[in-house]
């Protein structure tokens, strides 16, 4: 009688998970240009941490964290090779500036919305119920995503992948020229004019998956202006940018 009924539902769970692997199959080869040949990669890469899962390994849940430790490590060097060979006159503080405003964030969360990432994401929606307009998963995801197609395909694929993929979603010109680093220009600023500046976290609050940082810029150890952000380079940059609007800089 319990046979009767069990294997049906086993069979119906193995039919699922069959047909999931084959959307996502379908939606990775999309993406990349290619059949993947580990697709397991690929799901842990869209593994947010809130839907992480128990492993043998006792204290241990698997998640996308470890590739995109690796993706960001890929990312950044495939983007420093490319800008060294693009911009061969110009000094290392150029490039390690220009870089950073290439991976920003901000900017990894739209392309993967661009390229459908954002729809193939899992996590766990009853822990995200108050998810962040401005959330790191999305740029989290294409990070590990990276990671996934490195280990995959390996380097020369990767590459391949960052330049002709990603790497067409950015504006090159406009990323080189316009200066969207705020705490920078400040400290550049105060440097000008012999002021002191310094940022501070006073303050956050929210739980281990989205929690928000509250800075503020401190002129000459007088406050001056205070930002959010969900991370604390993303609420220094907000202060700053408060700041910047309140000097009336350019």
């Amino acid at each position: 009688m319990s046979r009767s009924v069990f294997h049906p539902i086993l069979s119906f769970l193995r039919l699922s998970d069959l047909e999931s692997k084959q959307k996502l199959k379908k939606s990775i080869t999309h993406i990349i240009g290619e059949r993947p040949s580990n697709i397991g990669l690929y799901q842990m890469a869209l593994r947010h941490s809130s839907a992480s899962k128990e492993t043998v390994i006792q204290g241990f849940r698997e998640s996308n964290e470890r590739l995109e430790y690796l993706g960001d490590a890929v990312l950044g060097m495939v983007i420093a090779e490319f800008l060294f060979k693009k911009y061969p006159y110009k000094d290392e503080g150029f490039l390690t500036e220009i870089r950073s405003r290439i991976v920003n964030r901000e900017v990894l969360n739209g392309i993967s919305r661009k390229i459908g990432l954002d729809r193939l994401i899992e996590y766990d929606g009853s822990r995200t119920r108050n998810l962040p307009a401005r959330t790191s998963m999305y740029g989290d995801a294409l990070e590990a995503l990276v990671g996934a197609v490195y280990l995959d395909k390996g380097f020369r694929f990767t590459r391949r992948f960052i330049l002709k993929e990603l790497l067409t979603h950015y504006d090159l010109d406009a990323v080189v020229n316009n200066n969207a680093n705020f705490k920078s220009r400040l400290i550049e600023w105060a440097q000008r004019e012999g002021k002191e500046i310094r940022f501070e976290i006073i303050s956050e609050k929210g739980n281990s998956h989205y929690r928000e940082f509250i800075a503020q810029v401190m002129v000459d150890d007088e406050p001056y202006t205070t930002g959010s952000g969900y991370s604390k380079k993303k609420a220094e940059q907000s202060a700053a940018e408060k700041a910047f609007e309140m000097l009336q800089l350019k």
